[in-house]
């Protein structure tokens, strides 16, 4: 016999479903946790000019190259909550299938550029920049992991037409971790 769902965990109080208040709530965090990052960054970056030349070594076209990863996962997101708003499940697996790509492809190309970057001498170890280079671009990689593999789970319920309400729960994370890659590229690559 089949119970059926207690209110609490569709509607909160608000009248906003529960589950799109929890990703904001969690959202919020991650905000004051790359908000922090990101602050003591800049501001150690204003106090210390030499940084400029350690982040010269940084390669601004395999950045750009996963921004353009970034942005192009993000459409794939909106695509499968585009397909999940109209009931059809096996459509959302499928572009959600696509954005895992894109989060497979960002953190392959991050392996390589890691790899290059360290065996030139440019490690964690090497100066402040690079500490701070290795640590926001590591915490978000974390996120991008996360992300792929709580996206996995939502397209495997999606393809059984089950839970489509997460494929839009997903899709506003992986928008957030696009957003902050908006914010970590420029300071990281472009700004020498």
């Amino acid at each position: 016999m089949a119970f059926p769902k207690p209110q609490a965990t569709l509607r909160s109080a608000t009248g906003i479903p529960t589950g799109r208040l929890a990703v904001w709530w969690l959202l919020a965090s991650e905000v004051v946790i790359f908000g922090g990052v990101l602050g003591s960054y800049l501001m150690h970056r204003l106090g210390h000019p030499e940084w400029a030349e350690a982040a010269s070594h940084t390669n601004t076209w395999i950045g750009a190259f996963n921004t353009f990863v970034l942005l192009t996962s993000s459409f794939t997101a909106v695509l499968a909550h585009q397909a999940a708003e109209k009931g059809d499940g096996k459509k959302a697996a499928g572009f959600l299938v696509l954005t895992i790509g894109g989060a497979l492809t960002f953190l392959m190309v991050k392996s390589y550029e890691w790899t290059v970057e360290i065996l030139e001498g440019f490690t964690i170890t090497a100066n402040g920049f690079w500490s701070f280079y290795y640590t926001a671009a590591g915490l978000h990689a974390l996120h991008v992991i996360a992300g792929a593999i709580i996206m996995g789970i939502v397209a495997a319920d999606a393809y059984r037409g089950r839970e489509l309400q997460r494929v839009e729960l997903i899709g506003i994370y992986w928008h957030f971790v696009d957003v902050v890659w908006i914010f970590l590229f420029p300071l990281l690559y472009i700004a020498k």
